[in-house]
């Protein structure tokens, strides 16, 4: 334990007092932080789409338009709160959960806004309205996003308990996906169609729910240490840019984060339109909802040991390869039930969950490389930069996602979509996430160069660094 507690002594001028040792209520406590984020993150990826374009009869393309313009201003959000926080003196409270508490409650009230539809008002009111409150929750979400990831560091430093921490975030976000995913479409849909008022009652809902889980977070979690603000003040966003730009293993991480985050927000979108239109069952979403957040339950207890043995870049590489298979291979059996779709659908989600379960530990490794590089820890900054790549992604997700419905003919005034357009939605549910999850795998495989004995190995020098410091 020495080498752990020299660890623990980073920062200790900027120590947040006497505080308990790290357990298990901070890992309870950092789950509560990305359940509160995905009641509405999911909510928002997966239905608000279908909820401008039949609803409010906003174009697919003009909605497309608006996530575009949406996740990149959030992109250029997400860096600036990022250096904003890390140039921060930390409170008695620490340096990142006052943030949370703050903006927690504008975020969720945004939320709640864009689901509220005034009766009676003109289409361009709607498409007016739909713009400004989706970009206002956007920019809030950051505000807590980014604290919230960043706060890892500052729990503790010990390298395994930051991969428990990892795996604890996935738990939150999947138990937030398993509940959006199986009850929502129960709530929002009426006879197959989308209902205003159910929308808004789903959203109140969730909203309560999620400021319970932020006000969870804040209060069991423990911020125990940080960099000295003396130095952060030294540097610089030049010199944050040069370490990154020299970071081969944040750059590649990012490239696959990138890539498969547009893949994760095209499908929650697509989804609505495959179950709904192409095998006329909107419940059916509560199923693959319900399995995919048992798939990566089942990959969970199953990825310690194969990161341990393999390493997580062998572990999540060869998890990419098997989801883009599986994919590949539905998108050749057109006429499957929505059943079937979904039992064979259960093995790619399966392949693609040791990558959600180990991405959050990448992160840590490439801002352990940073430090390695600069000689500076800047957590909030890199995370930020990791953020911001997966914001770019959910913008070109966002915008492929509203073109390519309308690509294909989809017309939401029909009663019953052409052969075409099912045709279409088919294709961009199966053969885009298979193409996009071997990409994936290359990225990891051949350019990510963090595998196993390189990590620990960084490890141990950063260790030595630190201890030679003292």
């Amino acid at each position: 334990m020495g080498q752990l507690e020299r660890l623990e002594s980073v920062g200790k001028d900027a120590a947040i007092g006497e505080v308990r040792k790290f357990g298990m209520r901070d890992k309870v406590g950092y789950l509560f932080g990305d359940f509160g984020n995905d009641f509405f993150f999911i909510l928002v990826s997966s239905f608000l789409m279908v909820y401008y374009t039949d609803i409010f009869h906003i174009s697919a393309a003009t909605v497309g338009i608006l996530f575009l313009i949406a996740r990149l201003w959030d992109a250029v959000a997400d860096v600036t709160w990022g250096r904003f926080i890390d140039t921060r003196k930390p409170s008695r409270h620490g340096k990142f959960k006052p943030w949370i508490f703050r903006m927690s409650f504008p975020l969720v009230v945004s939320g709640v806004l864009m689901f509220v539809k005034i009766p009676g008002m003109s289409d361009g009111f709607y498409m007016a309205w739909a713009f400004v409150t989706y970009i206002v929750w956007g920019t809030l979400y950051s505000t807590v996003n980014i604290p919230y990831g960043s706060m890892a560091s500052v729990i503790t430093s010990d390298p395994v308990e930051r991969t428990s921490l990892s795996t604890f975030r996935t738990m939150g976000a999947m138990l937030a996906s398993l509940i959006i995913n199986v009850a929502g479409p129960l709530i929002l849909f009426v006879d197959n169609k989308a209902e205003p008022n159910r929308f808004l009652l789903g959203a109140i809902i969730f909203g309560i729910l999620s400021i319970t889980c932020y006000m969870a977070c804040y209060k069991l979690s423990t911020e125990r240490f940080s960099a000295p603000i003396n130095q952060v003040q030294k540097t610089s966003l030049k010199k944050s840019v040069k370490g990154i730009v020299k970071n081969g293993p944040l750059l590649s991480i990012l490239c696959a984060s990138l890539i498969f985050m547009i893949c994760t927000m095209l499908i929650g979108a697509i989804n609505v339109y495959l179950f709904k239109d192409y095998f006329s069952n909107a419940w059916a979403l509560s199923i693959i909802g319900f399995v995919q957040t048992a798939a990566v339950f089942l990959a969970m207890p199953i990825a310690k040991p194969c990161v341990a043995k393999f390493g997580k870049k062998e572990t999540a590489s060869m998890g990419m390869l098997l989801a883009g298979v599986v994919y590949g291979l539905l998108y050749f059996l057109p006429n499957l039930s929505a059943m079937q779709f979904i039992i064979i659908s259960a093995i790619g989600m399966f392949g693609f969950g040791f990558f959600n379960i180990v991405v959050w530990a990448f992160v840590t490794d490439v801002i352990d490389y940073h430090e390695y590089l600069t000689g500076l820890r800047e957590d909030g900054t890199v995370y930020s930069i990791y953020s911001f790549a997966r914001k770019v992604g959910q913008a070109i997700a966002g915008g492929i996602g509203g073109f390519a419905i309308a690509m294909v003919g989809y017309d939401a005034t029909r009663e019953a979509q052409t052969q075409q357009a099912l045709d279409g939605i088919h294709a961009l549910a199966t053969l885009a996430p298979s193409v996009i999850y071997i990409v994936v795998f290359l990225i990891l495989a051949f350019l990510y160069p963090l595998n196993k004995k390189r990590t620990l190995q960084l490890a141990e020098d950063l260790a030595e660094r630190r201890s030679g410091m003292e």
